[in-house]
């Protein structure tokens, strides 16, 4: 029997590789699942001990930037599972443009948290000590007008939740930029031939990871940008 060139010497045979690949791959979710789970708790806490701050601050979020990321995630989320089963089906080629479609679709994610962050940092609406808003680009901004200035102003200590705002969309913009990097190295080594219906772990385990980016977001979407 042909030894199969992508068979690693410690496993017995392909399938037992595979299984061992999806079980790695699962353990590490693992710990990013508690990973962002503490931020979650630690959300919670503060959101229990300053809910009129939470309710006002969030009214200066934009929710339509936030709407279109959440789309956008959800749909490379679609594209990465027809990948995996277009190489599945050993079509190389459709695994490639889906695999790029879904770069493009954390590409547009990451555009649009740009505009979002800008928006922040003119504003001045930053964590911590670098909070410091810009009346005059407030006042002038058709996204905040004077009501919403007024809401900062009356707000109890409002860097707390800017503080809490970019750690947990920070941090997951972190894990779209990894994603990215790994979901282009899979289409290298698709287009390369690496991978076909055979032996496909590696794009598997990419898509399970960014199932887990996507999962993420769809929690942070409602608790930042949709609780008032």
């Amino acid at each position: 029997m042909a030894h199969n060139p992508h068979l690693a010497h410690h496993f017995v045979d392909m399938e037992q590789q595979h299984e061992s690949a999806k079980l790695g791959i699962w353990l590490f979710l693992l710990t990013e699942i508690l990973l962002f789970g503490g931020l979650f708790c630690f959300y919670a806490i503060y959101r229990y001990m300053n809910p009129e701050l939470f309710v006002d601050m969030n009214k200066l979020l934009n929710v339509k930037m936030g709407a279109i990321n959440t789309v956008v995630l959800i749909t490379s989320s679609l594209t990465v599972a027809l990948a995996i089963r277009e190489i599945q089906r050993n079509n190389r080629r459709n695994t490639i443009i889906l695999l790029i479609i879904t770069i493009l679709c954390a590409c547009t994610f990451m555009v649009v948290k740009y505009f979002e962050y800008s928006g922040k940092y003119h504003a001045g609406l930053l964590p911590g000590k670098f909070f410091d808003p810009n009346w005059d680009y407030i006042y002038n901004s058709p996204a905040y007008g004077p009501e919403r200035m007024q809401e900062i102003i009356n707000a109890k200590n409002p860097h707390i939740f800017f503080s809490i705002y970019f750690l947990m969309t920070g941090l997951h913009g972190l894990h779209v930029i990894f994603g990215i990097m790994y979901i282009c190295f899979l289409v290298y080594r698709t287009a390369d031939g690496t991978y076909n219906s055979q032996y496909y772990a590696p794009i598997e385990m990419g898509g399970l990871y960014w199932h887990l980016v996507d999962l993420i977001w769809i929690y942070l979407f409602p608790l930042l940008y949709l609780i008032a």
